[in-house]
């Protein structure tokens, strides 16, 4: 049996003489450092170049702490950016925004948000401008919107045990300002036309949903940081160990009853099974799903249907 029965002589052919080719001489360029703060880099007319100048004097204005300087670069650059470049615009759009939050200006901070939200074609996109959402919130204390954008996180990204942990924490501050603004304005809550007994349920029955949402956060992120600790060595172990510390922390503080504990563990460990938690099934709901209301239809509803909340009692419960 001949082995080789079956190549054509083609095979063993000698290649083709390659003609040579001479390239020409290269000079390549040499830049100073921070070559783009002097005067004269401007004195281009390639707009690729503009764009890079002011893209960098914006960046080394943030790392400066200068925010005003900054904000005035990006805006420089963008007007040379070319239409598809999409990854700069986003880039600039996202520093502009964090200049306008650190120096105070919410609403332009939210419209460069928005105009963000307009381009997300991906995960990674809306993971981006989620987060900027929450540091945009976070800067101007608006923990109704932080919660919004964070639970968009969590449905987009359900086995993060960070954004669980942020949003467990936003739930911890909107406890403490509900409590705060039901002592300020308990002289006016007589006017809404209802009983003080009846107002004073409603609110109670507020704060312990939220009760029962800051557990429900804290229980998942336990759980995740767990199995997340299996496969952890060195610094980033240790980071996990103290967020599980903290985690425990808050949940005794908290104080849920057995039967609660139990009742919201077996809701918020349904899905958490290894095949299901690899990387490349982490990203999440699809974009058109990812919502505020996706969010309370796969968590909270279904939380508040086991009865965790009235099996613990109406006592206000949080301490923190």
């Amino acid at each position: 049996m001949e082995i080789f029965a079956t190549f054509d002589d083609s095979v063993f052919l000698e290649a083709r003489d390659r003609v040579p080719v001479t390239l020409s001489a290269y000079d390549a360029k040499v830049c100073e450092p921070q070559w783009f703060c002097e005067t004269t880099a401007l004195n281009t007319e390639d707009p690729l170049e503009k764009q890079k100048i002011y893209k960098f004097r914006g960046d080394l204005a943030v790392r400066r702490g200068n925010h005003q300087k900054a904000l005035d670069a990006y805006s420089s650059c963008q007007e040379w950016i070319s239409d598809n470049n999409l990854t700069i615009r986003r880039d600039v759009l996202e520093g502009m925004a964090r200049c306008c939050t650190k120096l105070g200006q919410r609403g332009r901070a939210l419209d460069f948000a928005n105009l963000l939200s307009k381009e997300v074609s991906n995960t990674c996109h809306l993971t981006s401008l989620l987060l900027l959402k929450v540091s945009i919130y976070q800067h101007f204390g608006a923990v109704g919107p932080k919660m919004s954008a964070l639970q968009q996180l969590c449905s987009l990204l359900p086995f993060n045990p960070w954004n669980w942990y942020n949003l467990g924490q936003a739930c911890l501050q909107l406890l403490e300002s509900d409590r705060t603004t039901e002592r300020c304005e308990s002289s006016e809550e007589q006017n809404d036309g209802g009983t003080e007994e009846q107002q004073e349920e409603a609110e109670e029955l507020n704060e312990n949903r939220i009760w029962l949402k800051a557990c429900t956060c804290f229980i998942r992120t336990r759980l995740l940081l767990r199995i997340l600790r299996q496969q952890q060595f060195s610094f980033v172990l240790q980071r996990t160990e103290s967020a599980l510390r903290m985690t425990d922390e808050v949940l005794q503080r908290l104080s849920p009853k057995e039967t609660t504990l139990q009742a919201l563990t077996e809701v918020v460990s349904e899905d958490l099974i290894p095949d299901k938690m690899r990387e490349d099934n982490q990203d999440g709901d699809s974009l058109a799903s990812v919502c505020v209301q996706s969010f309370r239809d796969r968590w909270w509803n279904k939380i508040l249907l086991t009865g965790a909340l009235e099996a613990d009692g109406r006592q206000t419960r949080t301490q923190c």
